[in-house]
């Protein structure tokens, strides 16, 4: 095969593929669909945490506009359940209630509006049942009664014979952490068509995974793949709430539909979007840190405990993350990890950008905080004392033999941000400070994040991708990825661009069209690059091979005669052999399609994972970042503004730079509200705020200055050395604003988020450093040792 002469997309910024169609609003979204004949479906939903079903009566819906459809759970096939990975997720409620505002059945009418209306008018008779509304009540629990829908663990090394017999000087630290859920927010609400067929559906809609809701569908109505077709329409925003709960939505559609006999929308307005869709799980870690005179980390032993809420969806697989991820990227020779999702009377918590790994990031990353405050050592020193090194060993017992760089992401963010003159002269401030009403702060955050499926669950996938010859020597790009606002089209088209040594504008991407495009995997798990980019620059090498071949037995030459360059073929002594338009339009003549596929293949040999011990190669490759947040308080409303955030990120390789500082910059944005603004309140498992009139999220006034430093050190599983960077950034972003809270006011939280008012009642009740924050606060809040 000849080797191409690279054009460079990969580095470049090209423009995005559907940046103009966004911007001139040419973009059509499921709502701007119109389809002839199309219903609109709207849901009935309950507001009961736990209760029993009585009875569901649509007569005064029917009564009132006779032309509607209904349905309940005794009309939905398939054992009314979701396959995803339990089966325990019901499409609709039958004779119990597990959480508020579950959907108990569905109506369908000509006009959203009369929708709304019957459904309002359904009339569903319950019965109270005891509840467990939140992961304090679970926890709370005798063992025996709590339910728990999934468990992990690793051992590593000899954790009890360590704690058993510390070296001297070596002292035991224990902290509880805790985080709430997290609203996705995306800009484009859930919403779905269903287009019935002589036989099976086509679906349209705002999705992440196309073939999940293919799979789910196909096995609740028990059809043939050839009879499902699923497409993504342009889709606003994800974040991973578009992964699982599309198969939900799907469903509820095409039960209309093939009822109704007519195609079937249903777009939900953004409160019931928000009350009724998944959430980021939260979560409980307690840390028992073993940790030497000199601040090495001897043993840890580690407790993960998560609120999955009613129903299993995707909580193993995010337990397994957030696990994986417990002991932060730091080396530790003795680590006992334990993890449990627990059921809660709540709304089922799903996939959200980290997937567990930042609820025990933050945790960890509290904990190393603590325990430098406690030895006198400050946080950069303490985590360059523990980081990863090349060849260390997780514990997992994964030996880490590339593509490591935690310590290059730590001094890197600390150089640029002056970090240490920086905390060293505020932590003074604080101290002598008596009377300033805007305290200032820095904090600083290391973490790491394995890029692609945990464990063998790229082999198990087995996912496929392929690039398509066409006309004049373009190519085609045909995977089932989703572009939902984070660049996937673009990137893949560079990928696909460099592998074959043609300019990208000559490269498309197809659609996410079941009917047309393989199966790829979600686009989910930091996996798009490095695992789909992946199959795609083979799939592309080897297309290139095929029209050598072709061009090689035409020319009577030898392939290694010739190579490629700029878009042509050259042969000997340079001689001009045709462009790829030309060679491509002869190969098609005579063969009539030339396409590509590929599938995954281990990405090295020697990579294994156990997934009963849970020891071996947990990731293939991993992102390192450092966050240092800079900060500014109002003393007298403990209200918080981030003025600059410098992150220090290794991806690898930036396939298009701006697109990854894109997501560096909004990732971690997501991050500090996490950390500081986003709270949701429940009040017998019901949200409280829910709404974006209460649920607060940041507004452009709230972005800080930005200093994103894109690190490639790459890695050898990711097309031209590119590791996952979607997931990473919301990792680093919580902790280290809390830790510039410390260094601002002395109040130390343990909680996610840090509103003024957990604040304030950490300060009330003590938690709060040696030369705390109660001088500096203002008369108008109690000191310590008042009532």
């Amino acid at each position: 095969m000849p080797s191409p002469v690279l054009v460079r997309a990969v580095g470049a910024n090209p423009p995005r593929s559907d940046g103009l169609p966004k911007v001139s609003g040419q973009a059509a979204y499921t709502d701007d669909l119109k389809i002839p004949g199309m219903w609109h479906g709207a849901t009935v939903r309950c507001r009961e945490a736990r209760a029993r079903i009585l009875s569901i009566d649509p007569t005064p819906a029917l009564e009132a506009d006779p032309e509607l459809v209904f349905i309940s759970a005794r009309d939905v096939p398939g054992g009314n359940v979701l396959q995803l990975i339990e089966a325990d997720w019901p499409v609709l409620a039958d004779q119990e209630l597990r959480h508020p505002f579950e959907a108990v059945a569905l109506v369908a009418a000509p006009t959203r509006e009369r929708a709304v209306q019957a459904a309002s008018r359904v009339v569903v008779q319950t019965e109270a049942l005891p509840a467990v509304v939140s992961l304090e009540q679970a926890l709370a629990l005798p063992e025996s009664e709590q339910k728990i829908l999934a468990r992990c663990a690793i051992d590593h090394g000899d954790v009890e014979a360590a704690f058993a017999a510390p070296p001297d000087g070596a002292r035991v630290f224990e902290g509880v952490f805790r985080t709430g859920h997290q609203e996705h927010i995306y800009i484009e609400p859930q919403g779905m068509i269903a287009i019935p067929q002589p036989v099976g559906f086509e679906i349209v809609g705002s999705m992440q995974c196309p073939y999940y809701i293919h799979h789910a569908l196909c096995a609740l109505f028990e059809l043939e793949p050839g009879q499902l077709r699923v497409r993504q329409a342009f889709t606003g925003g994800g974040f991973g709430g578009k992964e699982d709960y599309p198969d939900m939505i799907s469903a509820h559609a095409a039960l209309l539909a093939r009822k109704a006999g007519k195609p079937v929308k249903i777009i939900y307005e953004r409160h019931e979007d928000i009350v009724a869709t998944t959430k980021r799980h939260p979560s409980e870690v307690h840390h028992k840190t073993l940790v030497a005179a000199d601040g090495s980390l001897l043993a840890m032993e580690i407790a993960v405990e998560l609120d999955g809420g009613a129903y299993t969806t995707l909580s193993p697989v995010v337990l397994s993350r957030a696990v994986l991820h417990a002991g932060g990227p730091y080396r530790c020779p003795h680590v006992r990890i334990r993890g449990r999702v627990h059921a809660t009377n709540t709304a089922t918590n799903g996939a959200f950008r980290g997937f567990g790994a930042p609820q025990s990031s933050y945790a960890i990353e509290r904990q190393i905080d603590r325990i430098g405050r406690a030895l006198g050592i400050d946080p950069f020193s303490l985590r360059q004392l523990n980081a990863y090194r090349l060849g260390d060993v997780t514990p997992t017992g994964q030996v880490l033999d590339e593509s490591v760089s935690a310590l290059e992401c730590l001094e890197l963010a600390a150089a640029r941000s002056n970090y240490l003159e920086r905390w060293q002269k505020l932590e003074q401030t604080r101290q002598s400070a008596r009377t300033a009403h805007s305290l200032q702060g820095i904090g600083l955050s290391l973490v790491w994040h394995g890029s692609g499926f945990t464990g063998n669950g790229e082999q198990r996938m087995k996912c496929s991708a392929a690039v398509r010859l066409c006309a004049g020597g373009r190519l085609e790009v045909l995977v089932a990825s989703t572009d939902f606002g984070q660049g996937t089209s673009t990137v893949l088209a560079q990928i696909v661009a460099d592998a074959i040594g043609l300019p990208v504008d000559r490269v498309e991407v197809a659609a996410s069209d079941t009917a047309f495009v393989p199966d790829s995997g979600p686009t989910v798990a930091s996996r798009t690059v490095m695992i789909v980019g992946g199959i795609l620059k083979r799939a592309a090498r080897a297309l290139l091979a095929e029209l050598a071949n072709f061009l090689a037995v035409r020319k009577g030459c030898g392939v290694g005669d010739l190579r490629f360059e700029e878009g042509r073929f050259r042969g000997p002594e340079d001689a001009d052999q045709g462009g790829l338009e030309l060679v491509g339009d002869d190969y098609l003549a005579e063969h009539g399609r030339l396409e590509i596929t590929r599938h995954f293949e281990p990405l090295n040999s020697a990579h294994h994972f156990d997934e009963e011990t849970y020891t071996g190669t947990a990731y293939p490759a991993y992102g390192w970042l450092c966050d240092v947040v800079e900060l500014s308080v109002d003393a007298d409303t403990l209200g918080v503004r981030v003025d600059k955030c410098t992150m220090a990120c290794d991806v690898g390789k930036a396939i298009h730079p701006e697109l990854c500082k894109g997501q560096v910059e909004g990732g971690t944005l997501q991050a500090l509200a996490w950390g500081y603004m986003e709270e949701i309140k429940l009040d017998q498992g019901r949200y409280l705020n829910d709404r974006l009139a209460t649920y607060i999220i940041p507004t452009s006034k709230d972005v800080p200055e930005f200093e994103t430093i894109l690190l490639e050190n790459p890695t050898s599983c990711g097309p031209f050395g590119a590791k996952g960077v979607g997931e990473l950034p919301m990792d680093a972003g919580a902790p280290a604003l809390q830790a510039a809270l410390d260094c601002a006011l002395g109040i130390v939280s343990s909680r996610v988020p840090a509103t003024p008012e957990s604040l304030l009642a950490d300060f009330v009740a003590g938690r709060v450093l040696p030369d705390g924050a109660a001088p500096a606060l203002g008369e108008s809040l109690p000191v310590r040792g008042d009532s």
